[in-house]
C-alpha cells in the first residue's frame, strides 16, 4: 500500500462569514494524479487555496496534513518549502522582478541552498527550451507583457525549476490554444513521477490526454459529491455535469 503524500479530511473553510468548503475529505498518495471538476463555484480553487495556506481563507474545521504533519494552521511559505506548489488561474505581474530573479530567489527560498549561477541558468535554459520559451523571456520581468499562453508556460517552468513533492494546478490550461495546452500537458509529464502528487483542476479534458489520471472528484455545492477513475472525465465531457448527479 502507498504512503500517504496528503490527507484532507472533514474540511470546512470559509471568506469572512460565508462558508465556501464544507466537509471535504480528499486521499493524495505519491505518484498520483487526482482531477477536481465541477461548475464554477463549487470550491474547487478554494480547496486547493486551502491546501496551500491561502491566508484569505480560514479553515472552519477540518485537518490537512502532509506526509503526517498537520499543516492545517500553517502558513503558505512553510508549505512551500515542505513541498506544496500552487499555480494560479491569473498569474501576476511582478514589475521590476526578472523571470530569472524570481526563479532562482524561491528555488533558494525553498531549498534552502542558493545555486550557483551557472548551474541555476543551465537548468533554466534547459526547462525553458522543454516548454518552447523564448530565452529572451528570463530577462523580462515576471509576466509582465507576456501573453496568457506564455504566463501560464511560466507556471510550469516554475513547477520544474521548483520541482513540489505536491502540485496543485488551478486551470493553467485555461485560455490557452491547442498546441500551448499541449506544451504544459508535456511539461506536467516531465515533472511527474513516483515520488510526487499531482491535484488538477479544469474544465478541459484536452490537457489530461497524456496523463494517467487516478482519481476525480466532483464537487458541487461546496462538497465533494462523487469520487471515482478517469471514466467520469469522459462522462462529463460528453453528457454535463448533470449526467455525473443523476447517477449520485
Amino acid at each position: 500500500m502507498k504512503d500517504t503524500l496528503l490527507e484532507v479530511r472533514d474540511l470546512c473553510v470559509t471568506a469572512g462569514e460565508k462558508v465556501i468548503l464544507d466537509g471535504a475529505d480528499l486521499t493524495v498518495c505519491p505518484g498520483e494524479i487526482h482531477v477536481l471538476m465541477g461548475t464554477n463555484g463549487a470550491g474547487k480553487s478554494t480547496l486547493a487555496s486551502a491546501i496551500m495556506g491561502d491566508p484569505r481563507y480560514t479553515i472552519a474545521r477540518g485537518v490537512i496534513e502532509l506526509d503526517g504533519e498537520d499543516i492545517t494552521h500553517t502558513s503558505a511559505d512553510v508549505r512551500a518549502r515542505k513541498g506544496v506548489f500552487l499555480s494560479f488561474q491569473t498569474p501576476q505581474e511582478i514589475p521590476g522582478v526578472t523571470l530569472e530573479n524570481f526563479l532562482r530567489t524561491a528555488q533558494g527560498a525553498v531549498t534552502g541552498q542558493p545555486k550557483k549561477v551557472l548551474a541555476f541558468r543551465r537548468e533554466l535554459a534547459e526547462k525553458m527550451a522543454l516548454l518552447g520559451m523564448d530565452s529572451a523571456y528570463a530577462e523580462r520581468y515576471l509576466n509582465v507583457g507576456f501573453s496568457g499562453g506564455e504566463k501560464k508556460k511560466a507556471e510550469i517552468l516554475q513547477l520544474l525549476m521548483l520541482n513540489p513533492r505536491l502540485a496543485l494546478l488551478d486551470e493553467t490550461d485555461s485560455g490557452l490554444d491547442v498546441d500551448a495546452v499541449k506544451t504544459v500537458s508535456a511539461g506536467i509529464r516531465a515533472w511527474h513521477n513516483e515520488s510526487n502528487a499531482l491535484i488538477i483542476i479544469t474544465h478541459n479534458a484536452k490537457i489530461l490526454e497524456g496523463l494517467d489520471v487516478d482519481r476525480v472528484h466532483i464537487l458541487n455545492d461546496r462538497h465533494i459529491v462523487r469520487t471515482g477513475g478517469a471514466e467520469l472525465i469522459r462522462t462529463i465531457t460528453e453528457q454535463g455535469f448533470e449526467a455525473v448527479k443523476e447517477a449520485e
